[in-house]
């Protein structure tokens, strides 16, 4: 597999980096992993515009999903060649519901799924193209989903946003890449079940014998350099932050 950073930023995109947003690709299958606040034009640069083969999105926070958006813009209203087809789209429960909402004027209420496919998440295994995905729900103020994507007997965990729970640790057992979120920092924010710290981060991925762990999902307003640290001190394997056109192969 291959893993590319299209976004890291948490809560609203930085002058460096746009939201959450990361590209899987394996056998020629694109898989994208969310598509938050200027994901889409970022894609851009890694893959062509109708190249994604399918879409997961961990929660329905605009940090994650709102250039979804946009991305109806360019499928439904295409001009080289018609509308594009319907794309797989794997979303917590009322997720059409939300973007024709956040869209506000789609021409029918019906409009998203004319180009999108949607599939409704919930705690589960199955198959993505050629990946085998687990996901699992995870701790935050909306329904959110964790994802196992794997492929090749490799490993690519995705937290999504998430606070410290049990969930998360089964599905980062033993796998390859941990891509966490660490939003919070140590000893300054402690609100539970909304995000991890870069110490919770770091012993989640102890506890769970990840063998590498990415941050991803700093806000512009945190040093990401004190959660780094602070990860570094709870888990002795690889851990770096996350970076957008980072790609890493799995």
């Amino acid at each position: 597999m291959k893993l590319t950073v299209v976004g890291c930023s948490g809560s609203f995109p930085s002058a460096e980096s746009a939201c959450s947003s990361y590209l899987v690709e394996a056998d020629g299958f694109r898989l994208l992993l969310d598509m938050g606040n200027g994901a889409l034009g970022e894609l851009q640069r890694h893959c062509g515009l109708y190249d994604l083969d399918a879409i997961f999105l961990s929660h329905l926070h605009a940090d994650h999903c709102i250039d979804m958006c946009a991305y109806f813009v360019a499928r439904y209203y295409r001009h080289d060649g018609g509308r594009c087809d319907p794309i797989p789209v794997y979303g917590p429960e009322g997720t059409e519901q939300r973007l024709t909402t956040a869209y506000a004027d789609t021409p029918s209420a019906s409009s998203m799924s004319e180009v999108f496919d949607f599939h409704t998440v919930k705690p589960s295994s199955f198959e993505i193209g050629p990946f085998s995905v687990h996901t699992e729900k995870v701790s935050h103020p909306v329904e959110a989903y964790g994802i196992r994507v794997e492929h090749g007997g490799r490993s690519l965990t995705y937290s999504g946003d998430t606070g410290v729970c049990d969930t998360l640790d089964e599905l980062a057992r033993d796998t390859d890449l941990f891509l966490c979120e660490a939003a919070f920092t140590h000893g300054k924010e402690n609100i539970p079940d909304l995000h991890l710290n870069g110490r919770e981060a770091g012993e989640t991925a102890t506890r769970a014998g990840a063998r590498r762990l990415v941050l991803t999902h700093i806000p512009p307003w945190t040093d990401p350099q004190t959660n780094l640290d602070h990860a570094r001190e709870a888990f002795t394997g690889p851990v770096e932050l996350a970076s957008p056109r980072a790609t890493y192969d799995i």
